[in-house]
């Protein structure tokens, strides 16, 4: 049987990262400026992380 258990924040924060960095990286290169991208990144990231940890698991 499948059990879950809690990632940690140090793996959740860079699946997180690596996956709003993917995207950030596109936005920058058509034209949006680095500051606004890096910001919605850091958001992205805040956010899967506080979903991660407070989400409730079966």
């Amino acid at each position: 049987m499948y059990k879950h258990t809690k990632k940690d924040w140090l793996s959740a924060g860079i699946t997180a990262t690596l996956g709003a960095g993917a995207v950030t990286s596109f936005a920058i290169s058509q034209g949006q400026h680095p500051l606004m991208a890096f910001s919605i990144t850091a958001f992205a990231v805040t956010a899967a992380l506080m979903i991660d940890h407070f989400w409730p698991k079966p």
